[in-house]
């Protein structure tokens, strides 16, 4: 599960612990441990769908960007119209 580099530091910090995708089908599973660039793993602890009106600006900002807008150009990637809120734990290695 790749991020944008920006968050890397606030992600392995611990400030950042979800994250919203646009997918067309879930590319994670709860339990699931991803590598994470420079070390470390992500691990899924929540995965749920939810509709694209739920995204609020305030979650935008949990999740180290600066509003819907930003979040939104980055949260899709291919051609998917689902949009999934997975939440996560950094561990070091």
């Amino acid at each position: 599960m790749g991020f944008t580099k920006r968050l890397h530091a606030a992600i392995m910090a611990g400030e950042i612990t979800e994250t919203t995708r646009i997918w067309q089908r879930p590319h994670v599973k709860v339990g699931g441990r991803y590598g994470f660039p420079g070390g470390g793993q992500i691990e899924v602890t929540r995965l749920r769908e939810i509709g694209i009106a739920d995204i609020t600006a305030e979650m935008a900002r949990r999740q180290g960007f600066d509003g819907l807008v930003d979040l939104l150009k980055i949260a899709k990637h291919g051609p998917g119209d689902r949009v999934f809120l997975v939440e996560f734990e950094y561990h070091a290695t």
